[in-house]
């Protein structure tokens, strides 16, 4: 995270196995890309400018990151870590600058799309239905819905929890808060409504939708990645949710306040699943093996899973369908060729099983 390097590297993207590709998609990709690519390098030269080399935080899949006060202030939520830190370098009125951090993260929606995570700008708005309520008690022990609780909690922070530390030529004051322990449950449980229905509709498994949003984003519906990958389910738009709208006679691609709507990202998501399981490798007779498959080319792209036991098409099915389900989990996890695919694998089929016990 805190690396310009790690933030400009694109990603493996997700493939499918027909690898065709027009020459308008690539020219378009390559475009929409390039630019990610440079709005990604001036916004980390900006904090770099700001907070040092040393302090480049960005927001990715599990942290939320949201600059305000002229890059100034900063909140980082850290989903796998369970805290949320508030920090400034404002040399006027720091104590100030972080309780309006507070106050507006504490109570901010659950839109994405309505949130520049790549700017200052301060276009946080205050929400009846806070995405952090439940997630975070008081002093008090109270959850914080209401702008007066919310405030009172702040002052509270800024007054008995203010930290101060040195980084090159800043003084950094900051308050860091604990998310309640069952912090991903209730995010998880937030959404379970929007994963049955995808689940009905495509027949895929609740488990494994939610497994797979647990491992993508930790149910973080700001999600972003380095290879701009969006929302809960970290979907790709010029991959996953261009094949995704092929299958609904759609031209073209979604949009990226499409991906971040949690419902429609869910769909997206549980439908290239689908894809997956009954289109790209359908061919796999075994549930459970083609179950490892469908994991596997969710990060990884499905002709990648398939060239793992040949290089041609029919005979790796072929292969697959003679070999046990542990036999065919065994070789995803050790043969290969991504390392980051091969844990996925470990990472979403652990995370199921504990779905299925629930």
């Amino acid at each position: 995270m805190k690396k310009i390097l790690a933030l400009l590297v694109i990603a493996p993207l997700l493939i499918s196995c027909s690898g065709k590709k027009s020459d308008e998609f690539n020219e378009a990709w390559v475009k929409d890309t390039n630019g990610f690519d440079i709005l990604m390098g001036q916004f980390a030269h900006n904090i770099e400018n700001i907070w040092g080399l040393n302090e480049v935080l960005i927001a990715g899949p599990k942290d939320y990151v949201k600059y305000t006060d002229q890059y100034l202030t900063r909140s980082h939520i850290n989903f796998d870590a369970g805290t949320i830190t508030f920090e400034t370098i404002s040399p006027t009125d720091p104590a100030d600058s972080l309780r309006k951090a507070i106050v507006t993260t504490l109570l901010m929606g659950d839109d994405p799309s309505s949130v520049d995570l790549y700017s200052d700008a301060n276009d946080i708005q205050i929400s009846k239905e806070p995405f952090l309520y439940g997630q975070v008690l008081d002093n008090n022990g109270e959850a914080i819905r209401w702008e007066w609780r919310a405030s009172h909690f702040a002052d509270y922070l800024v007054q008995n929890k203010l930290q101060k530390r040195t980084s090159g030529l800043h003084v950094i004051y900051s308050v860091t808060v604990q998310l309640v322990p069952n912090h991903l449950d209730k995010r998880a449980h937030k959404y379970l409504p929007m994963v049955r229905k995808a689940a009905e509709k495509y027949g895929v498994e609740e488990s494994l939708i939610l497994a797979i949003m647990q491992t993508e984003s930790s149910f973080n519906p700001y999600a972003v990645s380095g290879s701009d990958a969006l929302g809960l389910m970290q979907v790709m738009q010029h991959t996953a949710g261009k094949d995704v709208f092929k299958m609904r006679g759609k031209w073209g691609t979604p949009s990226r306040s499409y991906l971040f709507d949690p419902a429609n990202n869910i769909d997206t998501g549980t439908a290239y699943l689908a894809i997956l399981q009954n289109n790209y490798l359908g061919g796999i007779q075994n549930p459970t093996s083609r179950r490892y498959a469908v994991i596997t080319a969710y990060n990884g792209g499905a002709g990648s899973v398939l060239r793992v036991f040949s290089s041609d098409r029919t005979k790796a099915v072929s292969i697959i369908n003679g070999m046990q389900p542990g036999d065919v989990y065994t070789t995803l996890t050790s043969k290969h060729p991504a390392g980051e695919s091969r844990r996925y694998l470990v990472k979403v089929n652990n995370a199921q099983k504990s779905y299925r016990r629930r």
